[in-house]
């Protein structure tokens, strides 16, 4: 038997050589992604804000739409932990009670610190009823007053006394879902078509190719305030954000258009596309078990990066009184409150959904961009 030599190199496992050889794409993929920081940070924040989406009232703890004349510009409430007594100190979550009171000259409100009242704050209490998930109705909050009688306002109130936190909860949903419906419209048209022109090419390719290019031509801002503006003003919210979704896929799909294009091109002509169409798989096979799944990774990253674009969209529609209307409650709408000098002036909390809605762009730049870089397995 022989001796390993002192010095010597030990033996190496065969599956210990280069674990990049044999691992998936998708798993070089996730490698590649877990080493991109502000990748996972955008990626985690982009899960909670979509969860935000998915249960708001749950979230919520005022009524969005309850209106209030005693809360007309309520300062924002500080949360507090630790509450001081006679016998010590102990941690008991509340906010310090607010007492309106009105100057006799120009009645103008003015809110201090009611000292001799708090507002006690628990987890799983008794609120507003809602429907969870569209599933079933329930009264249950994650959290809020213990007293279902009082009122809280964490971000402060508007000019008609209603709780903004509570109505960015609940604006989350609409501005975040209409970015994922438009995007996937967008997807939807920009595969089809982008796929037919690389694919078949010749007159096909050329006819996709000029209606791309017109609809890149267009200037998008002055596109959407035009056909915006279209939309009858009695129409019900619903069928306005339907319009809306409809109008920003269609300004949105060229770009992804032209990448599955180029993709196309790129791979008709690869060995194992010509190899497929020799063993006799039909175009539609070839398309999508062949060639689709070899870019999903772009698409993906395409797709993360063009929901920023999307809920910018609906955000200056809305704003500029041209998209969403109230009662429909989103981003862009709530920003509309704090068009006016006096709510600048005595109201600054009224911009808190602009906030929401650079903290989800960023989030979401961030994402796509690790996404994209990820996409290349390989690199170094």
């Amino acid at each position: 038997m022989n001796a390993i030599q002192p010095g010597a190199a030990a033996p190496t496992e065969p599956h210990a050589i280069d674990r990049t050889a044999a691992a998936s794409q998708w798993r070089l993929m996730w490698w590649n992604f877990r080493r991109h920081k502000l990748a996972m940070a955008g990626g985690i924040i982009v899960l909670l804000l979509y969860v935000v989406a998915l249960v708001p009232d749950f979230l919520a703890t005022t009524d969005p739409g309850k209106q209030n004349a005693r809360a007309v510009f309520h300062p924002p409430q500080m949360i507090r932990l630790i509450e001081t007594t006679e016998d010590g100190w102990r941690i008991r979550p509340h906010v310090q009670a607010m007492r309106l009171t009105r100057d006799r000259v120009t009645l103008a409100p003015t809110f201090t610190p009611d000292p001799s009242r708090k507002i006690y704050l628990g987890f799983f209490v008794e609120g507003y009823e809602y429907e969870l998930l569209g599933l079933f109705t329930t009264s249950i909050h994650l959290f809020g007053p213990e007293n279902p009688r009082e009122s809280v306002f964490l971000f402060g109130a508007d000019r008609l006394g209603r709780d903004v936190y509570s109505r960015m909860m609940k604006a989350a949903q609409t501005s975040l879902f209409i970015g994922l419906i438009g995007v996937f419209l967008s997807l939807v048209i920009g595969l089809i078509l982008g796929g037919i022109s690389g694919y078949y090419g010749g007159r096909t390719d050329f006819v996709i190719q000029r209606v791309i290019e017109f609809v890149l031509s267009l200037p998008t801002i002055p596109i959407w305030l035009a056909l915006g503006a279209a939309l009858p003003q009695g129409w019900p919210p619903e069928r306005i954000y339907l319009c809306i979704t409809i109008i920003l896929s269609l300004v949105g799909w060229a770009q992804l258009a032209r990448v599955v294009r180029g993709r196309f091109l790129s791979l008709r002509t690869e060995d194992f596309v010509t190899a497929a169409r020799l063993d006799g798989a039909s175009e539609k096979r070839i398309i999508f078990r062949h060639m689709l799944p070899s870019f999903a990774s772009h698409i993906i990253a395409s797709i993360t990066l063009a929901i920023p674009a999307m809920i910018l969209a609906e955000t200056a529609l809305s704003f500029l009184g041209l998209g969403l209307q109230p009662p429909v409650i989103s981003w862009g709408v709530l920003l509309r409150e704090a068009q006016n000098i006096r709510s600048i002036a005595t109201a600054p909390w009224l911009f808190a959904p602009g906030g929401a809605v650079v903290v989800a762009v960023l989030a979401l730049n961030f994402l796509g961009d690790g996404l994209r870089d990820a996409a290349d397995p390989y690199q170094k």
